[in-house]
């Protein structure tokens, strides 16, 4: 199980500054969980992406991972999975975790009320047939073990929901090809097993 204190001493001298230690202790106390419950299984498993965060040294690193709802598995009590997609082979992700398997992971809903949940984990990444073969499409897979707490919706803005993105790769649809994947500057030297390189090349004669 991922654990370690929930404060550092630059959070604590903070906590400290401003009255906030008793407050903060009391919610590491009563929030800080190492097992999903019902509300955390709900928001997770109906997620079109999240939010995760990286770091090596001076490379941090944010992005979104997306897909459709279902794509983000939870194959244990603490423990999820979710696939890393054809991308723009940079590795930003992926290498930092190379390096360092401490991420940070936000899930939340832009509709102003739900809890928002934050997570600091461990990640391992997999490419072995078996973990591959649970999520389609997928060139590798990250599991991260979780410690989990909920987080305030306030200040977290309501946006209507709009129509889900046309790329996460699906069984009974080739997904499109990216725009950026058109580009002078990157056609000629997109991998070669790049899923849109041949017909980007095809399109371009």
């Amino acid at each position: 199980m991922f654990e370690r204190a929930f404060f550092h001493d630059g959070m604590i001298a903070l906590q400290e500054q401003f009255d906030g230690r008793r407050l903060a202790d009391r919610l590491d106390q009563a929030t800080k969980h190492y097992e999903f419950s019902e509300d955390d299984r709900k928001l997770i498993e109906a997620a079109p992406f999240f939010f995760i965060a990286s770091a090596w040294g001076e490379y941090v690193d944010c992005s979104i991972k997306a897909g459709d709802p279902g794509f983000v598995k939870i194959v244990g009590p603490g423990v999820i999975e979710y696939p890393e997609y054809d991308g723009n082979s940079t590795y930003r992700t992926l290498g930092n975790i190379s390096k360092n398997s401490s991420v940070g992971l936000l899930f939340m809903e832009f509709d102003g009320k739900t809890l928002k949940l934050r997570a600091n984990g461990r990640a391992t990444v997999y490419s072995n047939p078996e973990t591959l073969a649970r999520h389609y499409g997928a060139k590798l897979v990250v599991r991260i073990e979780c410690e989990i707490y909920p987080n305030c919706p306030r200040y977290a803005p309501s946006m209507k929901a709009d129509k889900p993105s046309i790329y996460p790769p699906r069984p009974d649809a080739p997904s499109p090809i990216p725009e950026w994947k058109r580009l002078d500057i990157v056609r000629d030297v997109l991998p070669q097993n790049d899923p849109h390189a041949d017909e980007v090349n095809r399109q371009q004669r």
